[in-house]
């Protein structure tokens, strides 16, 4: 259980500076930010203000469905005209390489730029409200000896935010000025977004222009349409002068709303809120490296927005409907991310109310024994397809009453939970189904249902099917739970005493890989027994209940750290399998190809700490140097975050989203146990 302790931490003492790291043209447009509101929406950029991706927008909106995210405010063109006619871009589509920006930083999470344009020094801050679809971006001049021409011109779009840039922007926009604010309806089937300049007198031009052929150069190396267009009503304008600041602001929100809050007072607000964070982590948020990582693993909780049915429910019932988006920016909420990632999000961080409210909400989705894999973009149902999800929910589960003592949450769920087992030992979706050995098998044509679920059309890159290591490991842990649970709240659990021990028993016959002296990764597949070494069998040990023999523990761990372990995780395929691919490059099928054939992924070197710590519960100091790449990679891909894979050999490029919840989680979390338990360096100082 953390224990949480007062901190003065400031959100604003935790700075993370890249200055020096963006001298060059390639440096900022490879630079990536992002700013989330709690909802599922985001803005996100790139820190020179090239768009690269589709998701690239000052306003992401997190709608109800059949909406969904939708991209509103595609850029911001914003020119300075100074005294003597010079004019400088802080960012324009088109504009020639010169690279006026001098500085970046995050400053309590938040993206705060600095642009110098012959003497003159601008800075730039954005921030987006909680629970609101709105974005805040603030100019500040903080050096002219004359006043200085600022421009601002909004480029709109209503596009899905996963669909491709070359979609189709509608015929006939519509703005309309209403008390203050003007009004874009770029779709009639989507909300207006609605916009101003606050802080300083300005004036708008009306001038509007459809912008063509905008280049999107990541996915273009991705194989997708790479050219679209957004739209602009025209462009505001102002003269500030030394010390003079203007906000713009976009949204979907009432101009009521809007109206409620000042622009200082709404950035103060969100600033004191991830103080507040902070100091609900305790001890462990005094660790700078580990205030970022709290900072960073905000952005994944949420209350999900675009399911207005699910936050109806659940207030009706006295709660509130939270869940963990898997990744930014094209994940939404899954079942399994979200179960692995629960203690090093919420429970780390001192976040109990929430991480109740994420079991909650997943648990009134139970069908048939399976919770959700995921919340498909603008559904309000989620999708079944996945074997280990539910069992990951019990370890999520354990996590949480260890650390709330929650008892009245457990008795309500035992009726849930005795269901799950029973129909799985009976059988349920997709071939899920306990055999007369006592082992969890799983598998359906043309699906993956474990977490290694790469599929391009038809092709199952690893279908997995038979019974999988990682599978079985969480089913005796998930029964060994319920044996507890029952027992702590007077029910009888004999009966899952035998099906743990017939598991265990069957485990450690069928698993072990005498040749390699290691664990298999499938055993009675469609190909037979796959003696393939993978990261999964690592979760035999590391569980709350090691499914593996003791005696074996140790050269598992040894061979995954001699074959497998990188400085940002554990890959999926050592190098030298038939299979491996060194890199995650390329286009949709290449991709799929390497994602779990040889790729890093950062989330698995939590389970590998735990597993190590019960081998050499001696070397703490190791376990903790095991991370200490995480530092400088918190500047570089997405600054602040930690991305979802890397490639399997040196550089290690990061690859895939460019931040991840169970990335940061699992970081996170191993730090902070390492901090928190006897003999971890901070511990010993």
């Amino acid at each position: 259980m953390i224990t949480v302790e007062p901190t003065s931490l400031a959100s604003t003492d935790i700075v993370r500076d890249v200055g020096s790291s963006i001298t060059d043209w390639d440096r900022l447009a490879a630079l990536e930010w992002l700013v989330t509101n709690g909802l599922g929406g985001y803005a996100s950029g790139t820190v020179g203000g090239f768009l690269t991706r589709r998701y690239h927008a000052l306003l992401v909106a997190a709608l109800p469905a059949p909406l969904g995210r939708m991209v509103l405010v595609s850029r911001l063109d914003e020119r300075v005209r100074l005294t003597g006619g010079t004019i400088g871009w802080l960012s324009r589509v088109g504009t020639s390489p010169r690279n006026v920006v001098t500085h970046f930083q995050l400053i309590g999470g938040l993206p705060v730029w600095r642009y110098e344009i012959d003497g003159v020094t601008i800075e730039k801050r954005l921030t987006m409200p909680r629970l609101q679809n709105t974005v805040l971006v603030t100019y500040r001049v903080l050096r002219a000896s004359t006043p200085i021409r600022l421009g601002i011109r909004p480029h709109l779009h209503a596009r899905p935010h996963e669909a491709a840039v070359d979609y189709v922007l509608p015929s006939s926009p519509v703005l309309v000025a209403r008390g203050g604010y003007l009004e874009a309806t770029v779709d009639p089937a989507v909300p207006p977004t609605v916009m101003a300049l606050r802080d300083h007198e300005s004036s708008f031009a009306l001038h509007p222009e459809a912008t063509k052929d905008v280049p999107y150069v990541l996915e273009q190396q991705r194989g997708y349409a790479s050219v679209g267009d957004s739209w602009s009503p025209g462009y505001f304008k102002l003269d500030l002068s030394e010390g003079e600041r203007a906000t713009f602001i976009a949204s979907t929100e009432t101009t009521a709303t809007l109206d409620a809050i000042a622009t200082d007072d709404a950035l103060n607000a969100e600033v004191h809120r991830r103080s507040r964070l902070l100091a609900a982590t305790g001890t462990a948020g005094l660790d700078p490296l580990c205030a970022e990582l709290v900072l960073a693993a905000d952005q994944f909780v949420i209350e999900p927005a675009t399911r207005a049915a699910e936050s109806t429910r659940a207030r009706a019932a006295g709660d509130e409907a939270r869940s963990v988006v898997a990744g930014y920016h094209w994940f939404t909420d899954w079942g399994r991310d979200t179960m692995i990632s629960l203690e090093g999000l919420t429970l780390c961080t001192g976040r109990l109310p929430e991480a109740r409210g994420i079991l909650l909400t997943f648990a009134r989705h139970l069908r048939e024994g399976l919770i959700p894999n995921l919340f498909p973009e603008g559904d309000q149902e989620g999708l079944y397809n996945t074997a280990d999800a539910t069992l990951w929910f019990f370890h999520a589960l354990d996590r949480y009453l260890a650390a709330s003592k929650d008892v009245d949450t457990l008795r309500d769920l035992l009726p849930s939970l005795n269901d799950i087992v029973r129909l799985h030992l009976a059988g349920t979706r997709f071939g899920i189904r306990v055999e007369d050995d006592g082992l969890l098998t799983q598998g359906a044509a043309n699906l993956a249902l474990t977490w290694m679920d790469a599929k391009v059309g038809d092709w199952v890159v690893t279908p997995r099917r038979g019974k999988t290591v990682e599978i079985n490991a969480l089913w005796y842990n998930a029964v060994r739970l319920l044996a507890d649970w029952r027992r702590s709240l007077d029910h009888d659990a004999t009966d899952l005493d035998g099906v743990a021990a017939r598991a265990r028993e069957s485990f450690n016959r069928r698993f072990w890989f005498a040749d390699g002296q290691y664990l298999y990764d499938i055993v009675d597949g469609e190909s037979g027994d796959d003696s393939s070494l993978r990261p999964n069998q690592i979760f035999a040990i590391s569980l709350r209940y090691p499914v593996l023999e003791e005696q074996r523990w140790r050269r598992v761990v040894d061979v995954v750290a001699e074959r497998l372990l990188t400085p940002y995780g554990l890959r999926t395929l050592p190098p030298g399998h038939a299979d491996f691919k060194a890199q995650y490059f390329g286009d949709l099928r290449a991709r799929d190809a390497a994602y779990h054939q040889g790729t890093v992924w950062a989330w698995l070197i939590g389970p590998f700490i735990d597993a190590w710590l019960r081998v050499y519960p001696e070397r703490h100091a190791d376990a903790h140097t095991l991370l200490t790449s995480f530092n400088a990679h918190l500047s570089d891909a997405c600054i602040g975050s930690i991305s979802e894979v890397f490639d399997a050999t040196e550089p290690y490029a990061a690859r895939g989203c460019i931040a991840q919840a169970w990335s940061v989680a699992e970081v996170l979390r191993s730090f902070v146990a390492l901090r928190m338990s006897k003999g971890s360096p901070g511990a010993a100082a």
